[in-house]
């Protein structure tokens, strides 16, 4: 359990685009396609997105004297980025021992072959350690030439809500969509002025084989603004085994220097087998860019796990220290507070853990 909460807040830093966290897009005023590779974010960066990330977002860049910005790009044809994470953690759970522990979280490798450049790519993401090495995006992708509109194939993370990067954070964990369900399938998306939306048609199996005749169907909205930024998503799943709908609102908004997000989701299953079951999660996150390269991210999370059901409602409570000294380097320092039934230990524990994130 404690190796798969410090993976998932590690993974709030996930990928070359270790930057991919939404609340950059909410400081900037900015949509996610004008920093990623992928329109809906996470994973690679595109040019422009790393030279932010080396020249606006640590405290200061290094001289590199002749040599250039890394910018990806090996040439016109190929680009890559990578990603690796150390951590140290610290969990306190009632009524049993503490634990204390050094891990390496992984290395993922990003390849973009533009077959096309600019029009037509196949991109991988690939988690390379520790452990076996494992696909987790794997598509091609095609843009119109003005680029309004895409559609991509083959397996991908699903477009919903905020695309945080900690798979661990309530609205990620409950509605299973995340970084660690990606799915096949097909995604056509539209970029119109500060409109983006996608809709997305996939197996619904996370990435593992068909056994049915149901469909999972994804989508989001977004309009974006230099301050604000509203948005809605819809996802349906029909299995044999039973059909889950997720709804969901999301919000961002910057004031002066502090960016907020927030998002709540409603989620009902309807098990053949197990019933009917309704579900509510929450986010409201704050981030304060105390000074460049420097970052105080506090959140508050809520979830019911049964609206039927009371008193079994949970919560809990992070703030975060995040300083990038150096490009191509984030170290970060943060406490985690659960919430949960008192006769339930793991869910009122205790996460202190240091990080470092080297990327490029």
């Amino acid at each position: 359990m404690l190796c798969r909460v410090v993976v998932a807040i590690a993974g709030l830093l996930a990928g070359s685009a270790v930057f991919a966290e939404p609340y950059f897009a909410v400081q900037q005023g900015a949509k996610c396609v004008a920093c990623h590779v992928n329109p809906t974010g996470g994973g690679m960066r595109n040019a422009y997105g790393v030279a932010w990330g080396q020249t606006s977002l640590p405290s200061r860049t290094l001289d590199l004297g002749k040599n250039e910005l890394w910018t990806g790009s090996v040439s016109r044809y190929l680009n890559l980025g990578t990603n690796l994470r150390a951590t140290a953690s610290y969990t306190d759970t009632p009524n049993e021992h503490s634990l204390s522990e050094f891990d390496l979280e992984e290395a993922r490798l990003y390849i973009e072959l533009a077959a096309i450049p600019d029009r037509f790519s196949i991109y991988l993401d690939q988690r390379i350690a520790p452990g076996g090495s494992n696909n987790l995006e794997a598509y091609g992708r095609y843009w119109s030439a003005n680029h309004t509109w895409y559609v991509k194939a083959g397996q991908m993370f699903l477009p919903y809500g905020i695309r945080l990067e900690d798979d661990s954070a309530f609205i990620r964990q409950v509605s299973g969509i995340n970084f660690a369900t990606p799915d096949r399938g097909v995604e056509a998306g539209v970029e119109l002025g500060p409109w983006t939306a996608q809709l997305a048609v996939s197996n619904g199996t996370a990435a593992g084989p068909e056994n049915d005749q149901g469909k999972q169907f994804s989508g989001r909205a977004e309009f974006v603004q230099s301050r604000w930024r509203a948005g809605v998503s819809y996802n349906i799943n029909n299995a044999d085994a039973g059909d889950r709908n997720l709804a969901g609102v999301f919000a961002g908004l910057r004031t002066g220097p502090i960016a907020w997000l927030a998002e709540a989701d409603y989620i009902k299953d309807d098990g053949f087998a197990t019933g009917e079951r309704k579900q509510w999660v929450g986010l409201l996150e704050s981030d304060w860019l105390i000074r460049q390269g420097h970052n105080l991210k506090v959140t508050a999370e809520y979830f019911d796990p049964d609206d039927d059901l009371h008193e079994d409602e949970r919560a809990r409570y992070s703030i975060v220290y995040e300083h990038t000294p150096i490009q191509f380097l984030q170290l970060r320092l943060g406490a985690r507070v659960y919430d949960g039934i008192p006769q339930n230990h793991p869910d009122n524990r205790r996460l202190a853990f240091a990080q470092l994130n080297a990327y490029f």
